[in-house]
């Protein structure tokens, strides 16, 4: 299609509305929240159903088990992140969140449904590894298509603020996850009918939500960026291929960099936090899901906020300041929760990690998304970024454990400084994506 014609499509069709706009976001964040609900329920229920898919041992050794899976769904998120980052590209961002959100269904439905090592034996955890494989498939396509399509979505004006949402239902989907846990813990179920057969409550409720999710996503509008594509004469080949991804080696270098130190220290303040409250500090399961969903929920409100001023001051100021905060405070506040005597202690001590990250979490995927040019958007943002939560962000709580149980967990606090480091100096040599937004060019 020519120039001209592509002018001549676009003039037609009808502009979209403030309101449809806003329902878009909605409905694609609502999507975000329900992926990331039946993705971390696995996490926030491990402990409870950890025994049921593999053989009897020490609790460390279960928990590791259960981790190891966990990670195991990441390897997954790269291969997730290619074919959706491609099917977006090529087939446009609606549908490919839509297929996301129907293969974290299934891989919900699974475990809700498959017996207990006690009963199929060695094809019990296989079937639990399957399942977070499929889960790790459609989260790693899920990120990439979402920042791609609320950064799209979002105004020039108020992109970071918008996309900060990405996070707000990230952080969301984990929250209600614990509030689950806490429900059930304090008011419905107690411990032994938890491990018996409750947890398989949250990845019921999961595989519901995710289906009113997929419902509510029929209804969004395509981003304009997407349609305008489709109306040019950019040849097909060229969307969403790994060889027009290659000709942009710096942006993609980019995010590997900016996402090693935010990822790990992401999933090292929120994920694996738990755990370390439990295993580590010494406080009780209920306790520690308090303190948990409380600072989640402080941070969750913090993301648009953050978003906001990266609209006002830029990108880049931002992500500086978590890198050095990170580097210089993540060692002695680990030791200082680890040596918590009250929640409120642990509580406080939490949001000062968790505020210094959220100059990463509330932009990355804005600046991700500013970084390629629309017809490699999807799979630049997709690609990169789940390679490298592969590689960080999913072995965090295994590599946690694991220093835990050689009595070295020291070490792991010292990883996620020197990683957050590495990440700073890739901070400190970028453009400011908010002044150089290849969304504006579009």
């Amino acid at each position: 299609m020519s120039a001209t014609t592509a002018d001549t499509f676009l003039a037609s069709a009808p502009a979209m509305s403030p309101s449809q706009r806003l329902k878009s976001i909605f409905s694609g964040s609502i999507g975000n929240l329900v992926e990331y609900y039946d993705w971390y329920v696995y996490s926030a229920f491990s402990l409870y159903f950890a025994h049921v898919f593999f053989p009897k041992g020490d609790s460390i050794s279960q928990a590791l088990n259960a981790a190891a899976i966990f990670a195991v769904g990441f390897l997954m998120r790269p291969l997730g992140g290619w074919v959706f980052g491609r099917y977006a590209d090529r087939r446009g961002r609606k549908a490919a969140l839509m297929l996301s959100v129907l293969m974290m269904c299934t891989g919900s439905l699974i475990i809700t449904f498959t017996p207990g090592y006690e009963t199929l034996g060695i094809f019990a955890p296989i079937l639990l590894v399957f399942a977070r494989l499929l889960q790790g498939l459609s989260v790693g396509g899920e990120y990439g298509s979402s920042a791609t399509y609320l950064s799209e979505m979002s105004s020039r004006e108020n992109r970071g603020f918008w996309s900060s949402f990405l996070y707000v239902t990230l952080i969301m989907g984990q929250l209600l996850a614990l509030m689950v846990l806490i429900v059930l813990q304090q008011f419905v179920l107690d411990d032994e009918q938890l491990k018996s057969w409750g947890w398989r409550i949250p990845f019921a409720i999961g595989a519901l939500a995710a289906v009113i999710a997929l419902y509510l996503r029929r209804n969004m509008q395509e981003t304009e960026s997407f349609t305008k594509l489709k109306a040019s004469d950019t040849p097909l080949r060229k969307e969403g291929s790994l060889r027009t991804l290659m000709q942009h080696p710096r942006a993609v270098l980019t995010v590997i960099g900016l996402t090693m130190g935010g990822t790990l220290a992401f999933y090292t303040y929120t994920n694996y936090m738990l755990k370390f409250l439990t295993i580590s500090t010494g406080f009780d399961k209920e306790t520690a899901s308090l303190i948990n969903a409380a600072t989640l929920f402080v941070y969750m409100l913090m993301q648009p906020l953050v978003g906001a001023l990266s609209d006002r001051i830029g990108r880049r100021p931002l992500l500086i300041a978590f890198g050095v905060l990170g580097t210089v405070l993540t060692v002695p506040v680990m030791h200082l929760i680890q040596d918590a005597q009250t929640p409120m202690q642990a509580f406080w001590l939490i949001m000062i990690l968790l505020s210094a990250v959220s100059g990463y979490t509330a932009i990355n995927a804005v600046v991700k998304a500013e970084l390629f040019p629309v017809e490699i958007r999807a799979l630049g943002v997709g690609l990169p970024y789940a390679l490298t939560v592969a590689l960080f962000g999913g072995t965090a709580e295994p590599v946690a454990l694991w220093f835990k149980k050689i009595g070295m967990e020291t070490g792991f606090f010292w990883y996620v400084s020197a990683c957050i480091a590495c990440s700073l100096l890739v901070y400190t040599l970028m453009p400011d994506t908010r002044k150089h937004s290849h969304i504006d060019r579009d």
